[in-house]
């Protein structure tokens, strides 16, 4: 009955000081930690500027800021040319006719709108192609 109590404890105690190892004697993690290291002072002459705060965008409504250039073949047989210009989009039809559509709203990447009232909707490797007076078209890439 000793012996079985001796083995059980043999390896508890080992578990529960491992655990205690990992955590800091303050209780906050060390990742977490905010304190910032303590630097000596320099001297005027020896003092840098601090290199500029990275800025993160995490807003997905955004307009990408990327440019490209992607062909689009309709289901009548014809074919587009969609340039990417970040905040519009330039369209180039089979004929040559180049058209300008902005992004509309202005604070999107897939809906775009010409002067004219033509409209196209980016999705994936599709584009809807809207034409004043005639059915919408389907692109694909």
């Amino acid at each position: 009955m000793m012996f079985g109590r001796t083995v059980r404890v043999s390896f508890i105690i080992p578990l529960l000081l491992a655990t205690g190892a990992c955590v800091p004697e303050d209780g906050a993690p060390k990742a977490a930690s905010t304190v910032a290291p303590v630097v000596p002072p320099a001297s005027p002459a020896q003092q840098q500027p601090a290199p500029p705060a990275t800025k993160i965008t995490t807003d997905l409504t955004a307009p990408r800021l990327t440019t490209g250039m992607a062909t689009y073949r309709c289901g009548n047989g014809g074919m587009i040319t969609i340039q990417n210009l970040g905040t519009s989009l330039r369209v180039v039809g089979q004929e040559g006719a180049t058209e300008e559509f902005a992004a509309s709203p202005a604070n999107q990447s897939s809906r775009y709108q010409a002067v004219t009232h033509d409209a196209i909707v980016i999705d994936g490797r599709e584009a809807l192609v809207m034409k004043r007076g005639s059915t919408p078209r389907t692109c694909t890439r």
